[in-house]
């Protein structure tokens, strides 16, 4: 593993070297293969503003970073799990940060070792780790992503932490899936562990399940939510915040006013089924449309349930289960338009498989009623240009682009020659 390590580090570091003194028409010539897109793409960002010599990141003011960390509910929720990071930061000879959403830092906490690395780089409370400040890090590429990041060694655009490899997870504020910093774990490149993204991310969930359940920066103040099912009165929960938004086809997404909602696979199925049925689920219904037969407790069921009900402001009500907001499910819509008789419409909004691989009973059976559906409203009347955008999100099915193709016989049409440069590419003739 040693041994593998420095050549993999040797490699990245001729590979950087190799891109930072070439001119800017030719900088991507001959990368490594395995050097990933996003570093790519943001070696090129970090090249037209920052230098690569550059030794410590650029400090904050000092009284702005200590009045941010103030304020912020990180500060709260740090506080409430500070000994667990303390302790893999002793554990692991790492350093910690959390920042704020531009990637400052507000907190850390290091081993000793790494406390001293990080102080000479500027590794602490007000070090300014944008892309524009230090180039590519972890923790600007988490925030970019929005999602786990792995900066190794010469990955980073600055050779001032090339002797790093990092981790970093962004937090988000549960109820409106809005960013409110970053979770990093630092240490040595020869300590670098396949489980660091997985422990930067268990410690980031770690933060949104500490933060304070009042937070009134910008927003207002949340009560105490009733326990996990418990119906609880209308008074004693928050009330329901904007639209839910649920793609569910092709890929699984739930927004909330437009912000993504970090929720597990899990999560969107339950979310999913809620929003499948209006009339609401019994505990006893959803469990079984959820896990069918396998040995899973009502209590999982029901803890699940109240960490949505606080993601979505008390939008869930009990006995029976149901969303109690404004959904829009484009899975809804593609049912609606074909009650209608909308086909271009209900083909445009499908677009693929109900959550693709699901497990729950009750999500394959109504993904498998949605897709028989719409083919057999295409079969019947093989409108050209709904077959084409059904085709975008099915372009193996045959036997709907023959039946289309055949439908329109000689007659001209511009959908033609794309349907049946469809079936030719569908069948490889």
């Amino acid at each position: 593993m040693s041994t593998g390590l420095r050549r993999r580090r040797l490699r990245l570091t001729k590979a950087w070297d190799r891109y930072v003194h070439r001119d800017r028409d030719s900088r991507t010539d001959e990368l490594p293969e395995d050097l990933r897109p996003e570093i790519v793409a943001s070696w090129e960002r970090s090249a037209d503003a920052v230098s690569p010599d550059v030794a410590e990141a650029p400090l904050a003011d000092p009284e702005d970073t200590e009045k941010t960390w103030e304020t912020t509910p990180l500060r709260t929720a740090v506080t409430r799990i500070e000994e667990d990071l303390r302790r893999a930061a002793e554990d692991g000879d790492l350093v910690v940060a959390v920042t704020d959403p531009s990637a400052r830092i507000l907190w850390t906490y290091g081993s000793r070792v790494m406390r001293r690395r990080a102080e000479r780089v500027n590794f602490v409370p007000g070090g300014r780790w944008d892309e524009a400040s230090v180039g590519t890090n972890a923790l600007d590429l988490a925030l970019r992503l929005d999602d786990v990041a792995t900066v190794y060694s010469a990955e980073h655009f600055s050779s001032c932490v090339h002797g790093w490899v990092c981790w970093a997870a962004p937090v988000h504020d549960p109820v409106t899936g809005r960013q409110l910093g970053v979770l990093d774990l630092s240490t040595t490149w020869d300590r670098t562990h396949p489980m660091g993204t997985a422990t930067a991310a268990a410690f980031a969930r770690l933060l949104e399940q500490a933060l304070p359940a009042e937070r009134t920066a910008g927003r207002t103040a949340e009560r105490t939510l009733p326990a996990a099912g418990d119906s609880g009165s209308v008074a004693s929960r928050p009330a329901p915040r904007g639209v839910l938004e649920l793609r569910l086809l092709g890929r699984a997404e739930a927004r909330l006013d437009g912000g993504r909602l970090p929720l597990t696979r899990r999560q969107v199925e339950i979310l999913a089924l809620l929003a499948l049925h209006p009339e609401g689920l019994s505990l006893d219904a959803l469990h079984a449309q959820l896990y069918g037969d396998r040995s899973v407790s009502r209590a999982t069921l029901k803890a699940e349930i109240s960490h949505l009900r606080a993601v979505l402001g008390g939008g869930i009500s009990s006995r029976p289960y149901r969303l109690e907001m404004p959904v829009r499910c484009d899975a809804g819509e593609v049912l609606e338009c074909l009650r209608e008789g909308r086909l271009v419409d209900a083909a445009t909004a499908y677009h693929g498989d109900l959550l693709a691989g699901t497990d729950a009973p009750g999500l394959a059976e109504f993904g498998a009623y949605l897709t028989v559906a719409l083919r057999e409203a295409l079969l019947a009347t093989p409108d050209p240009e709904a077959v084409l955008r059904y085709a975008a999100a099915a372009p193996h099915d045959v036997e709907v682009l023959e039946r289309a193709v055949r439908a329109l016989g000689d007659t001209p049409h511009a959908a033609g020659p794309l349907l049946r440069a469809r079936l030719r590419t569908a069948t490889g003739a």
